[in-house]
Parts: structure tokens; sequence; C-alpha cells
């Protein structure tokens, strides 16, 4: 059976001495942050031609990267990411080790599968170690400290840049998205009133037609004096 296990996940850690109160303050911001961001590694098996795939949520304009490796098999696997609409954002053929970057063009949910060739009953499992990182953990730190010649501390500091701008979103949208279900709420509640009064209305004309009909039918039948 195919078994999905999280690996170590690692946290970064900050050692730095500090005197000044407000920047002790900061990097005690940014530990507190990282331990909200930390990334989080999957290892996962693959039998003999099965597929098996992993989603992910991602906002508009948010940079994502994957890393993986698979154990060795004389069988292949193909790796495909796609997105809802179908769009192909990367293909390997006979994956093996490799690394995939994109960025989201709106909110949408990816789909990375893996699939793998062979024959059922074969017998063979093939370990896959993915690890999939987005928004402010994409970010490639190293070389934005080469490239604009970053102190640790500074470099910190736009860590803790990111961060704050990357929550700051979170919330933003989910304030959107709590706004955009309470019109539906509100709209779904008119409609259910007018579809209540509605029903009522059918219901009274209804009776009131049962009535005439069946005084009709008594006269008819001499049951009643018109």
């Amino acid at each position: 059976a195919d078994t999905i296990r999280p690996t170590a996940t690692l946290t970064p850690q900050i050692e730095l001495t500090v005197k000044n109160t407000n920047m002790a303050n900061r990097i005690a911001l940014i530990i507190f942050l990282n331990l909200f961001f930390k990334a989080e590694s999957l290892s996962f098996t693959l039998s003999a031609r099965n597929k098996k795939c992993l989603r992910e949520e991602v906002h508009k304009d948010v940079l994502v990267t994957g890393e993986y490796r698979l154990s060795e098999a004389p069988i292949k696997t193909h790796l495909t990411v796609i997105d809802t609409n179908g769009h192909v954002l990367y293909k390997k053929e006979d994956a093996q080790k490799g690394k995939f970057a994109f960025t989201s063009d709106d909110y949408d949910m990816f789909e990375v599968c893996f699939q793998s060739e062979g024959t059922h009953g074969q017998g063979i499992d093939r370990e896959i170690f993915l690890d999939i990182k987005t928004g402010v953990e994409a970010k490639n730190y190293d070389d934005l400290q080469k490239t604009e010649k970053l102190k640790p501390m500074e470099l910190e500091l736009k860590k803790l840049e990111d961060l704050s701008e990357s929550i700051v979103n979170d919330f933003a949208y989910m304030r959107s998205r709590e706004e955009q279900m309470r019109d539906t709420n509100e709209s779904t509640s008119d409609r259910v009133l007018y579809f209540s009064i509605f029903s009522m209305l059918c219901l009274i004309g209804l009776a009131i037609w049962q009535i005439f009909y069946l005084r009709r039918f008594f006269i008819a039948k001499k049951l009643i004096d018109s």
C-alpha cells in the first residue's frame, strides 16, 4: 500500500547577540514567524503502474518551488505539474532528480502527479522525496544577500519584511473571502425567503381551488344546496 510520511522539518536558527532592546524584539518576532513558515518535506512510496497526486492551493503572484528525488528502480516514473485548467506547469519524463519553479497567475490549486510505468504485481516500490515551498519560504535569500550585499542583520530584517507582507496579504485575502461568503449567504437567504413566500402563496391558492372544486362537486351530487 502507498504511504506518505513527513520527514524532518528544519527551522532556520538565528543566533545573534543584540544589545538594543528594539532589535531584540525584532529578532524574537522573526523566530516567532519562522515557527509558522517552516517548510515540510514529504516522502512516499509508489507502486508499479500506479499514480499519486498531491494538491496545494496558492494565491495570485506567488512563487512556488519544488525539489524531488526518486530512488533507483527498473521502471520509469513520470512527473507532471498542472493547474485546475489543465495547463502543464512542469513535465519530466523518467524523472530521477530535479527542481521546478513557477509563479501563479491567479488564485488556484496546482497538482503534482507522479505516474509509474510497469505492470501490476511486479512488487516494485519506488521511494519518492518531494519538497514544495511557496511564497516567502520559496525565495532564495542567499542569492539576494550576495546580489545586494546585505549584512546578516539586514537579511533577517528583509525576511521579516517579506513575512509581514505575506501575513498581511493572507489576512486581506481571508477578509475578501469573508465578504464574498457574507454576500453569498445574504443572497441565499433572500432567495430562500422569496421561495418560501411563493410556496405559501401556491399552497393558499391550491387550498382555495380545492374548496371551490369540492363545493361544485357536492352541489352536483346534491349533497348541499347551491
